[in-house]
């Protein structure tokens, strides 16, 4: 038989299956438009960056520091600017802004530009073009979210420290920024020339010092870069160009991309299983037309043939239709994550993406197909003829059944692989798959011997039969519930972690936690604010000190100066440090500490090693001890005994290591990385912060206004916000993997769609004898509906166990939190499955209640 008559034998013989054939197709497509709409995101995603990189950074070098630039860059500077290099600083802080019309106050990102910046890119107002409005007098531009907070509106005048601007635009794009940053602490930007005036820097703020360069010349800012490296370093400068913006943000947005495709793999294999579940199915109802093309003469390589050939057409189809469906996803996307991301996501067709969704789609559409399909080598006329009373064995061995499971584990490996980028991590996210479909797949078993062994003769008849249609033969228990428990277990994954970072920041998780601190706080002005706490009667739950601090020597070894982006490269590839610690992490060693001095543990705090010291203890021959959290004595490789000398604003002071700590740094409390003994650190410059709680927005309103009206420098914030903001953040974030999750469980749907479809036959033989024996439609529409409640429960069961599982993994390996159940949620989730599974089961089984008794025996 030809290759042509192959064919066309192929075309003819499924004009009677096609509708059949299109839900194994869906399942093939639902995953491939998921790959396709990730891939072509990403790769516009990607292209926004290179085409934005300059706008991004909005110069092509910028220098950063959290102090004051040193000398020799102050000189390199004024140098460049003699020279004719456009310059232009900003200066980026957090401070409170007060709405003196009604004395409303919030936290927000204070910057101040010089008029020069940006260089490259625009930055949107609404009214439009008030950017360059802004240099003219004392003027604001604020995120619209800071006028809903504080009740103001365009032309109002908000009190940053000591000087008040006048509101004359809100934002509407700022390059480089990502909007829901401003969920935290709105944006203000004001003139640089006020910011002295304002009052707000001083002793123990957290300041960030930019200087923005203007070097169009190629190369130019690269090469700036190389040769003053070892000066940038040396002087704690960050330094970064926009390649280097373009790189970084290139890798982060990379990792996202690559998370979200796990997601779209995910769905593409639950749509193979799929395929095999269906196309086994199928196999077996067509053993009779397989004995019958075998009987005139067919050989068994060209009756695969025909199938092969449908199944190629049903994974080519299937594999089109993703890629249609994907395209049109693609334009979802950029609206899901607008203000996740800094770049603006322009949506163009991307035909690596349109072509490589069809090559995965039309592969694991024949890979999964493979295994039911060589079952037809197998089928003999006689033993097809033969098979109601002699079902059709397997021999024991069969060498290319082995090669198909080979290239399915294979296939599933390299997906992972190429999705993740590397072997390793591809090869233990299929073993995770494997283990966890192989789990459902265990639990569906047991669920068939569970069903079997139930005593039935108790039972209500419709109870009675549904439970037996769970291990009758053909039934697809197995697959409906593996396919829909993994959908599930994406989901109740997905919920639980985010419950699970979120309940903790939580204000009512516990009656007596802090709700309002106050920070930046000068020595002189504690007694003042606590003063007024007590004014409006609100307790003084907490204070601590707060000293800035460098490390200066480990053991005697002075620890080099690096600068910041060193220190990221050589932590990143795990490099020992030169000159400090034995293989310190390079951020532990160059960062600043903001350390505090007592004489007792918090409640935050569990001693791990070693003794803490008892009040009045000042140490021996001038080393005071010092206590460590357990993680970051870990990065700077010291252990009990080593000694430590800081460097606190000028002054060397000694330290030896005396005990060890472990922080639950969730807890909304003072937390600090070194503890150092009351004699240590009282007489060094500090600063203070204070914890304070009021139930109410309004009292928590009141007094932050009191605070910041009387001490403008002093910085409050309201938890309460907080957690609004991270749950903006976190909620967007997963809605945008729980949309592409959704293909995963609309797929796992579409298989009990192909499930119910595939038996319809033997549905229809079973209502008619039903109907014949005196049931009515009400009791076999109760058969069906048991069937499918204990399908969509035990489904729904399983995925939110393992789901558990996972979040407990993910939270005590991964996120180093307590984990957080969410009963309610999870029931609502494991209920709306298992409603779902009916209604849709007892929708693809009308067929079955529209025909008569006579109808189908005619049609037997």
């Amino acid at each position: 038989m030809r290759s042509a008559a192959i064919l066309s034998l192929a075309w003819r013989e499924s004009r009677f299956a096609r509708r059949r054939l299109f839900l194994f197709l869906s399942a093939i497509s639902l995953g491939v438009a998921a790959v396709v709409a990730v891939q072509g995101f990403a790769s516009n995603l990607s292209r926004g960056v290179r085409d934005q990189a300059k706008a991004l950074l909005g110069a092509d070098l910028e220098l950063s520091s959290q102090q004051p630039f040193g000398p020799r860059t102050t000189a390199l500077l004024d140098s460049l600017r003699a020279a004719g290099v456009p310059q232009a600083r900003v200066t980026s802080f957090v401070s409170m802004a007060l709405l003196p019309r009604n004395g409303a106050t919030r936290l927000v990102q204070l910057r101040a530009p010089e008029p020069a910046f940006p260089f490259y890119g625009t930055i949107d107002t609404d009214p439009a073009g008030r950017w360059a409005v802004l240099q003219r007098g004392r003027n604001a531009i604020v995120d619209p979210a800071l006028l809903a907070a504080l009740g103001a509106s365009l032309g109002d005048s908000i009190a940053l420290g000591d000087v008040r601007f006048r509101i004359v635009a809100t934002l509407e794009k700022v390059p480089g920024d990502a909007e829901i940053a401003s969920a935290f602490a709105p944006r203000v930007y004001i003139p640089a020339r006020y910011l002295d005036r304002t009052g707000l820097v001083q002793f123990g703020s957290r300041i960030e010092r930019a200087v923005e360069l203007y070097l169009p010349r190629p190369g130019a800012a690269e090469a700036l870069e190389e040769a003053h490296h070892p000066l940038f370093r040396a002087e704690h400068v960050r330094s970064r160009t926009a390649v280097e913006q373009q790189q970084s943000l290139e890798r982060a947005m990379g990792r996202l991309s690559d998370y979200l495709g796990l997601v779209g793999i995910f769905a593409l294999l639950l749509g193979g299983i799929g395929v095999a579940s269906a196309m086994g199915a199928y196999m077996a109802q067509k053993s009779d037309t397989v004995a019958v093309l075998r009987c005139l003469g067919a050989t068994s390589r060209q009756v695969m043939g025909v199938y092969l050939a449908q199944a190629v057409g049903m994974g080519i189809a299937g594999a089109a239709l993703g890629v249609v469906i994907g395209g049109a996803v693609q334009w979802v996307l950029p609206g899901l994550v607008e203000g996740l991301v800094p770049v603006q996501v322009q949506v163009r067709p991307d035909g690596l993406a349109a072509l490589t969704g069809l090559g995965v789609g039309v592969w694991t559409a024949l890979v999964f197909a493979a295994l039911p399909l060589l079952r037809v080598r197998r089928i003999s006329p006689l033993g097809a003829l033969r098979r109601r009373a002699e079902p059709v064995r397997m021999p024991g061995r069969d060498w290319l059944r082995w090669a198909a499971w080979a290239a399915l584990a294979v296939s599933v490996v390299l997906l992972f692989t190429l999705q993740a980028g590397r072997f390793g991590v591809g090869v233990s996210m299929a073993v995770g798959i494997a283990v966890a479909l192989l789990l459902l797949d265990g639990v569906a078993w047991l669920l068939m011997r569970g069903a079997r062994r139930l005593p039935h003769a108790r039972m209500p008849y419709p109870l009675r039969q549904g439970i037996a249609n769970l291990y009758r033969p053909g039934n697809q228990t197995r697959t409906v519930v593996v396919a829909l428990g993994f959908g599930v277990f994406l989901l109740g994954t997905l919920l639980l972690v985010q419950h699970t970072l979120l309940l903790p920041l939580r204000p009512s998780a516990a009656a007596s936690r802090a709700n309002v601190v106050f920070w930046d706080v000068q020595e002189d002005q504690c007694a003042g604010v606590s003063a007024l706490l007590q004014a409006h009667h609100l307790p003084l739950l907490e204070r601590a000190p707060i000293v800035p601090m460098r490390i200066a020597a480990i053991d005697g070894r002075p620890v080099r100066p690096a600068s910041a982006d060193e220190d990221t490269a050589r932590s990143d590839s795990g490099g020992e440090e030169q000159g400090g610690g034995r293989g310190a992490e390079g951020w532990a060693l160059r960062r600043e500490y903001r350390s505090t001095y007592r004489d007792s543990l918090e409640s935050s705090e569990t001693l791990t090693a070693g003794s803490f010291w008892k009040p009045g203890e000042s140490g021996a021959n001038g080393v005071y001890p010092v206590s460590l959290e357990e993680g970051v004595a870990g990065d700077l490789d010291v252990g009990l005994g080593d000694r430590i000398d800081w460097n606190v604003q000028g002054v060397v002071v000694p330290t030896r290591v005396t005990s060890l700590r472990k922080v639950n740094w969730v807890r909304f409390e003072p937390n600090f990385f070194a503890v150092f003994p009351s004699a240590a650190l009282e007489a060094a410059p500090q600063t203070w912060v204070l914890l304070s709680r009021a139930d109410s927005a309004r009292a928590r309103a009141t007094i932050e206004g009191a605070v910041v009206a009387r001490y403008p420098n002093v910085s409050a914030l309201d938890l309460t916000n907080v957690e609004a903001a991270l749950d903006d953040v976190l909620g967007r974030i997963t809605t945008v993997i729980r949309f592409l999750a959704g293909f995963s469980v609309a797929t796992g749907f579409i298989v009990l769609l192909g499930a119910v479809a595939t038996s319809r036959l033997q549905r229809v033989r079973e209502s008619v004898l039903l109907r014949t024996i005196g049931a009515t439609r009400g009791q076999v529409a109760a058969v069906l509906a048991t069937e499918y409640l204990a399908l969509g429960l035990l489904s729904a069961v399983a995925g939110l166990v393992l789901s558990i599982a996972a979040g407990w993994v993910l939270a005590k390996r991964l996120f180093k939190v307590g984990f957080a159940l969410t009963p309610l949620s999870l029931a609502v989730l494991g209920a709306a499955v298992a409603v779902l599974a009916v209604a849709i089961g007892l929708w693809a089984s009308r067929e079955v209640f529209r025909h008569t008794p006579m109808e189908a025996i005619r049609e037997e």
